[in-house]
């Protein structure tokens, strides 16, 4: 079985790239997602979550994302520690997801997968690009934020020009260039 990473940047489309994929009968494992749940159903997680970060981040059991943002953004350490939380239990996860499939190829989405380590267990890495402004617009939108919060959140994650540098196949998704091509391209040549 081929393991392929899908990743990007925020806004770059790597989530519709997935769903076309998906739309092929290839699975897909959204890593993002699952850790947003692991927060809620991981009591393992939870537990750490709250002993690092204190009994408020959470209220009647559901995690307080706006606090616990401002917490860890802009603290290097906080992020650092969430990150040790997180990081190796969506690895079990995956993992399990992993081991339930019987498709010749899976596909596990993460933005931070270069960031995470993720990749190291993937056989092949597509990144998904997309012009900046297309980005920050995008990210406004889909998450009713304002630009300086937009690009405070993409500035802590790698360049389109790194992800590119470090992947196996590069999906431009502006708006202009044609995806099912670019998406046939990389099944034949990944053979999924």
């Amino acid at each position: 079985m081929t393991r392929i990473g899908v990743t990007g940047g925020m806004g770059s489309g790597k989530t519709t790239i997935c769903w076309t994929l998906e739309s092929m009968n290839i699975p897909v494992f959204y890593a993002d997602e699952e850790v947003k749940k692991m927060y809620e159903d991981n009591g393992e997680v939870k537990a750490m979550v709250v002993e690092a970060f204190g009994e408020d981040i959470y209220s009647s059991g559901r995690l307080n994302k706006k606090l616990l943002a401002e917490k860890v953004f802009g603290n290097a350490a906080a992020l650092a520690t969430l990150n040790a939380i997180a990081h190796p239990a969506a690895a079990k996860r995956v993992a399990a997801w992993v081991e339930q499939q019987h498709a010749p190829c899976v596909v596990q989405e993460a933005a931070l997968m270069f960031e995470s380590s993720a990749y190291r267990q993937l056989d092949k890495i597509v990144t998904v690009n997309a012009p900046e402004e297309l980005r920050i617009q995008r990210v406004m939108q889909r998450d009713g934020c304002a630009r300086h919060e937009a690009l405070r959140r993409m500035a802590r994650q790698l360049s389109d020009a790194e992800r590119t540098a470090r992947a196996d196949f590069c999906i431009v998704n502006d708006d202009v260039t044609p995806l099912l091509p670019q998406i046939l391209e990389f099944r034949k040549k990944f053979k999924c």
